[in-house]
C-alpha cells in the first residue's frame, strides 16, 4: 500500500514522534537518546520510527530545519509589528509550542538551535533599531549590532527563564515585561546614540 505524505495518519504519526523527540531532548543530550525511547514516548514501534527517518540524527536534522523554518516565518511576521505586538505575538508563539521551546531553551540541549534562534532575534531587533534611528542622525552599524545583541540577549533570558520554570506566569505578564524592558532600553540606546 502506497501512502501519501499529506495522508493524516503520517503526519499524526510524524508530530508523535517529534514531540516525543523535543520532550526527550527537553531531558537529556542528543547523543544519549535512542529510536527506542522515541519509539517507546511516541507509543509506535521502530519499525514505524524507521519507516520516517533513517535514525536520530537524520530525524534532529530535520526537525530542526522545520523549526528553524517555522521560527524564520515567525520573526518576518514580527518585523511588521510595533514593539509591544512583537512581544505579544512572540510569547504567544512560544506558548502554542512549548514543547518545542523547552527543548530549545533546555541545558541539556547541546545543538546550535538556540544560537540560530538568538541570531535570527538579533537580526529582528537590528532591523528594529536601525528604523527607530531618527532622521539625520547616523548611528554606525557596529553601534547597531552592539545594540541588537543587548537587546535580543535580554529578551531571550527573560524568555528562557520563563520556559525553564514551565510557564509558571502567564503569558501576558512576561510579554508585558518584556516590552517593558525592551521599551526602556531602546529609549536610551537612541538618546545616547
Amino acid at each position: 500500500m502506497n501512502v501519501s505524505k499529506n495522508d493524516r495518519r503520517v503526519m499524526k504519526t510524524r508530530k508523535a514522534i517529534n514531540d516525543a523527540f523535543s520532550e526527550l531532548l527537553a531531558e537529556k543530550e542528543l547523543r544519549k537518546i535512542t529510536v527506542q525511547e522515541i519509539a517507546d514516548k511516541a507509543d509506535i514501534n521502530r519499525v514505524t520510527f524507521y519507516k520516517h527517518y533513517l535514525d536520530v540524527y537524520d530525524l534532529y536534522e530535520k526537525a530542526e530545519k522545520e523549526i528553524l523554518v517555522d521560527l524564520g516565518l515567525l520573526i518576518l511576521d514580527l518585523e511588521a509589528l510595533s514593539s509591544k505586538e512583537v512581544f505579544a505575538h512572540l510569547t504567544e508563539h512560544i506558548l502554542n509550542n512549548r514543547v518545542t521551546f523547552k527543548m530549545i531553551f533546555s541545558p541539556n540541549n547541546t545543538s546550535g538551535l538556540k544560537d540560530k534562534f538568538s541570531r535570527m532575534m538579533e537580526g529582528l531587533f537590528y532591523k528594529m533599531q536601525s528604523e527607530a534611528v531618527p532622521a539625520g542622525k547616523h548611528v554606525s552599524e557596529t553601534v547597531l549590532m552592539y545594540q541588537s545583541c543587548y537587546r535580543a540577549q535580554g529578551c531571550l533570558a527573560l524568555i528562557s527563564k520563563w520556559v525553564l520554570r514551565d510557564f509558571s506566569e502567564p503569558r501576558e505578564k512576561i510579554a508585558e515585561a518584556i516590552s517593558g524592558l525592551d521599551r526602556n532600553t531602546a529609549e536610551y540606546m537612541s538618546k545616547n546614540a
